[in-house]
């Protein structure tokens, strides 16, 4: 500890930290920002600590339901920081103590270099003689979006609800309308006690929310973008105190999830990871800090660099009804179109039609396969694909043979009783008899059958966790999450090649724990294709462009327009191709096969893209929905107008402003082009739609 102030000034070429620690008080963040920018005259450093710690028998300084202003956290004391740079990323790690508690915490920030954003993480570790239970660990806070006195004034608040068949629907509030009216602190001299507050519940770390949001300063243009990247429970909260507004962002805690964890002495425990990115322009520059973030955590795999076409025949098409007969006329037709990878989906191996309750085999069916599994994958593979299948692997049915043959212990349990939920139980990947059955399974498809993809559902949400062997049900929860992903990594040391991707009912564990290891994500399990566009139109404020994959299901019913706006929604990220491609005329296959071209076309780039909205965030009920996507000086836009909209629409492009851009149709251009004029003063696109539904595909050129 140290009787001096103390001042750390930490970052890169695009980025500045700095942090401060007043003698007699905690380390706090006090700036974060574009590397560059200067800090104003007269600014005032906000309060905030860099770290909140609650614990069995101290609560908080100021009670509330905030998650901030504890007693352990405000006694934190500096005693030394390091730093250090390897692998293209820079670290500092601050350790402060707490003496009365006897604990070392360390706060650990790291960045990409040239990325404005940080990822943050705690440990704690006890260095006294008495045991410590943990009630809540912080990632990361900080006060510094706004210091000084201005509070929430001005300051939009992002936010995303999620829930099966509507994935992502942003919300942007002003914050003084969400919890945080102005109540005329500086009179009451006090901080208020509320916050806006957004927390997981049970195992779907965005069955709610996106474990997501952002801040934007309207006045200044100063934004932020933040992540949880878990794939369990988590808690962000935006509040004010007296000289600022604040961000905290935590995994799982005893008032949210029922989570605790004594550490004995000499034990540590280290908190989920949460990022944060900064931009000066608006929430698309903060957004773009964030993406290439999320591209320096995510792993290295053959499958970033390619991009296939994934053909999958469950959406509108077999539905979990597959068999020989059904799938061979599907597997040519989706070779005729392009697709590299082709995934059998729900119900390969059941043999009664019940399969929901009895899962957890995992052997191909002899009934819906009479000659074996294998003369459908030959055929995939004869075809010039690689062979995928559908695998949900954290569940056994409770009809299924594996739920007597493994240990009680190797499942979720309450109070003592292996706990069921919808029909099935919950492996506990902790337990060593549910990971060598999972390896098992993994390894002899592999092996068996040359298996290349594995679509990794999760449609269970079994609830706060398990307590067999742990303090607390949500702290159960936890090392079975930790314990999932470094199942994942060894599944993909010991298959490099293989793809998997993020499923869970669509997109209900959509977060950057198991994105950061898995190769794309299933944005959602909607069916019906005019409700899809806004889905996939914000997906990129989640899931990076290349790892996003939106269901494209065109129809032989469909007219040509119908067509052309389904393959639409697949194209601006990973094309996830399904539908009776069979059936189709000639001139209807020709149009999906267009569609396919495009995307192989865009994928070039697709990597290196950053996204834009010209109309705002989608709303779900949106009539005209754009997303951009923009890298150098190339932009590609799709755009999707729904029955009820006005058949004229402006999408104001500031990014080409002054110019005169080359606009191209590139999906579908045997389909009749929209009438389209640009204001180059104003950079303002105008586009004529013909009947709706209907949507294109545009690319833009800067010339300037």
């Amino acid at each position: 500890m140290t009787s001096q102030p103390v001042r750390v000034v930490w970052g890169h070429d695009a980025l500045t930290v700095v942090l401060a620690a007043d003698p007699g008080g905690p380390v706090r963040l006090t700036r974060i920002e574009p590397a560059g920018d200067s800090e104003p005259a007269g600014s005032v450093a906000p309060t905030q600590p860099l770290v909140e710690l609650l614990i069995a028998g101290e609560g908080a300084t100021w009670s509330g339901p905030r998650q901030i202003e504890s007693t352990v956290g405000a006694r934190l004391r500096y005693a030394g920081h390091r730093e250090h740079r390897a692998d293209g990323w820079t670290t500092l790690e601050v350790d402060q103590v707490d003496e009365r508690a006897g604990l070392l915490v360390t706060a650990v920030l790291r960045s990409p270099t040239g990325v404005a954003a940080i990822q943050g993480a705690t440990t704690v570790r006890v260095t006294g003689a008495e045991p410590v239970t943990l009630h809540a660990v912080s990632s990361l806070a900080t006060g510094a979006f706004r210091p000084g006195r201005d509070g929430a004034d001005g300051i939009d608040v992002i936010w995303a609800e999620n829930d099966w068949l509507a994935e992502g629907r942003w919300q942007r509030r002003p914050l003084r309308e969400r919890r945080l009216p102005d109540v005329d602190l500086a009179t009451h001299g006090k901080s208020p006690r509320g916050a806006l507050v957004l927390a997981s519940h049970g195992s779907w770390s965005s069955g709610e929310y996106l474990p997501a949001g952002a801040l934007v300063d309207s006045a200044s243009g100063r934004a932020w973008a933040f992540q949880v990247e878990h794939n369990g429970a988590w808690r962000w909260e935006v509040g004010e105190r007296l000289d600022s507004v604040y961000l905290a962002l935590h995994g799982p805690g005893d008032a949210d999830h029922q989570w605790r964890h004594t550490l004995e002495p000499g034990q540590e425990f280290g908190s989920v990871p949460a990022a944060l990115a900064v931009g000066d322009g608006g929430l698309e520059a903060a957004v773009a800090a964030l993406t290439a973030y999320r591209r320096a955590i995510v792993r290295p795999h053959p499958d970033r660099e390619a991009l296939p076409v994934v053909f999958n025949d469950y959406m509108n098409t077999l539905d979990g009804d597959p068999t020989t007969e059904r799938l061979l006329p599907l597997v040519d037709a989706a070779a005729r179109a392009g697709a590299e990878y082709f995934c059998i989906d729900a119900g390969w191996y059941d043999e009664d039609g019940t399969w929901w309750d009895s899962v957890g085999a995992w052997e191909p069916s002899t009934t819906r396969f009479p000659n074996g599994l294998g003369e459908v994958v030959d055929r995939i593979r004869a075809a010039g694909m690689r062979p995928g299948l559908w695998l949900e692997p954290e569940v056994v049915g409770v009809r299924s043979p594996l739920a007597d043959s493994l240990p009680p212990d190797a499942f979720f349990q309450r109070d003592g009783r292996r706990q069921a939920e919808n029909g099935r139980y919950h492996l506990d990947l902790r337990h060593p008899a549910a990971i060598a059955h999972l390896d098992a399974t993994v390894d002899r498809l592999v092996e068996e059958f040359g298996i290349g993809y594995f679509k990794l559902d999760y449609n269970i949400n079994p609830g706060a966790g398990t307590d067999a062997k742990a303090d607390a049900p949500g702290a159960g929860l936890l090392a079975h999450n930790r314990a999932h992903l470094r199942w994942l990594e060894g599944v993909l040391d010991r298959h490099p090649d293989l793809v998997l991707e993020n499923c869970g009912s669509g997109g209900m564990r959509m977060d950057y724990a198991l994105l950061a290891r898995l190769q794309l994500q299933s944005t959602s399990d909607q069916q019906n294709p005019l409700r899809y566009p806004p889905i996939a139109a914000a997906a990129p404020m989640a899931v990076l462009p290349e790892q996003s994959a939106s269901w494209a299901y065109p129809q032989p019913e469909m007219s040509d327009e119908e067509i052309a706006f389904t393959v639409t929604t697949g194209l601006l990220g990973r094309l996830y191709l399904s539908g009776h491609l069979n059936r189709m005329t000639a001139d209807q296959f020709a149009l999906v096969r267009d569609g396919v071209d495009a995307y192989r076309e865009l994928r070039t780039g697709l990597a290196a893209a950053v996204p834009f909205w010209p109309l705002g965030l989608p709303g779900w009920t949106d009539g005209w929905i754009a997303l951009g996507l923009r890298a150098g000086g190339d932009s590609v836009l799709a755009v999707w107008r729904r029955a009820g909209a006005d058949a004229v629409a402006d999408l104001p492009l500031p990014h080409l402003r002054g110019g005169t851009p080359e606009i191209d149709v590139l999906y579908p251009r045997r389909l009749p082009a929209w009438p389209h004029a640009w204001d180059a003063e104003a950079g303002v696109l105008r586009l004529e739609s013909g009947p709706a539904p209907a949507a294109r595909v545009f690319r833009l050129r800067d010339t300037t």
